[in-house]
C-alpha cells in the first residue's frame, strides 16, 4: 500500500498552519482574510508549503508519474482559445496567435489515490476554498476532462497568454522546472461584463505595466481568478519540465469546457462536450 493509500486528504496538509477544519476559528479567519485581501488587492494569494514537506516528494513522483499521458500538440492559438478563423475586427486582441507548447494530463488519466485527486474532491478542501473566494459554495466542474488536470511543460515550451474557463482557479506547482517557467498575469484585466480589449491587446503586445510575476514552489498553493485575470508561462530551459496541478471549480454547477478549446487541450471531446454547457457570462472565452 502506498503512502497516497494509507492516509486521508488532509494528511498531505500542514494543517498547524492552515486549520481547514477549525472553520471559524481565529486562526482560520486570518488565512481566510488574508487570502480574501491579496484576491481582491492582486488577483492571486499563494499560501506557502501547503502540503507538508514529507509530502512534497511523493506529490512530485505520483504527478511525475502520470505525465506522459499528457497530450501533447505544439498549436497556434490565441489567448480566447477560439478558431483562429473566428470573424474578428482588425484591431482585435483574439487575432494574436501564439505558439502554445505545454500539454495536459486529463482527469480521468488521474488516479484517485493521487494527493491531488483527494484533495480536488475533498470537501474540507473545497470548503476551505470556497471562503477564500468569497462564495458560499464552489463545484467541481462537470466536465470529465478538465476538471482536474495536470499541466506539463517540457524544455523549450511555454503556456501563452490565456483565459480560464473557469472563474475559480486553484493551482499546486508539483515540479519546478530547471529554468524559466515562470508565472506572469494581469489581474482582473477584464470583468464578467467587459472584455476590456485595449488592456488585453497592450498586454499581448508586451507594453502593459499590468503584468505581475510570481515564483512558486512545489507543495505551494495558488488561488487565483483565472477566467478574468490574463496570464501564462514563460518558457521552461533546463533538463526538467514544469509540473503543476489545476482544480477547476466553479460558482455554478455543470460547467463543461467547449469542444473547440476541449479538442484543443486534450485532442478528443466526450458527449458532455457535445451537449453544451452551463456557462455564467457572456465572454468570448
Amino acid at each position: 500500500m502506498s503512502t497516497a493509500d494509507a492516509v486521508t486528504a488532509l494528511d498531505f496538509l500542514d494543517t498547524d498552519r492552515y486549520p481547514l477544519t477549525e472553520v471559524g476559528s481565529a486562526a482560520w479567519r486570518e488565512i481566510v482574510d488574508r487570502s480574501r485581501a491579496e484576491l481582491r488587492e492582486l488577483g492571486c494569494s499563494v499560501l506557502k508549503d501547503f502540503i507538508r514537506p514529507q509530502f512534497q516528494d511523493l506529490l512530485r513522483t505520483e504527478c511525475a508519474a502520470f505525465a506522459p499521458h499528457a497530450y501533447a500538440k505544439v498549436e497556434r492559438v490565441n489567448a480566447y482559445n477560439i478558431a483562429l478563423d473566428t470573424p474578428l475586427p482588425e484591431d482585435h486582441p483574439g487575432r494574436t496567435i501564439m505558439e502554445r507548447g505545454n500539454a495536459f494530463v486529463a482527469r480521468d488519466h488521474i488516479p484517485a489515490t493521487a494527493i491531488i485527486q483527494q484533495l480536488y474532491t475533498s470537501p474540507v478542501f473545497q470548503r476551505f476554498v470556497a471562503d477564500c473566494f468569497s462564495q458560499p459554495a464552489l463545484h467541481e466542474l462537470a466536465d470529465p476532462l478538465s476538471g482536474l488536470t495536470l499541466n506539463v511543460i517540457e524544455p523549450g515550451r511555454a503556456h501563452p497568454w490565456h483565459f480560464d474557463t473557469n472563474e475559480f482557479t486553484v493551482s499546486m506547482l508539483t515540479q519546478e522546472a530547471g529554468g524559466g517557467g515562470r508565472f506572469e498575469y494581469c489581474p482582473n484585466i477584464r470583468s464578467a461584463t467587459d472584455e476590456n480589449l485595449d488592456a488585453v491587446r497592450a498586454a499581448l503586445a508586451g507594453k502593459s505595466d499590468l503584468v505581475r510575476q510570481l515564483d512558486l514552489r512545489p507543495g505551494d498553493l495558488q488561488l487565483f481568478l483565472g477566467r478574468y485575470s490574463l496570464h501564462r508561462v514563460t518558457a521552461v530551459h533546463g533538463a526538467l519540465a514544469r509540473h503543476s496541478a489545476i482544480f477547476a471549480y466553479s460558482e455554478r454547477p455543470g460547467v463543461v469546457g467547449s469542444p473547440e478549446r476541449t479538442r484543443q487541450l486534450f485532442g478528443r471531446v466526450l458527449p458532455a462536450h457535445l451537449a453544451g454547457s452551463v456557462r455564467g457570462d457572456a465572454l468570448l472565452d
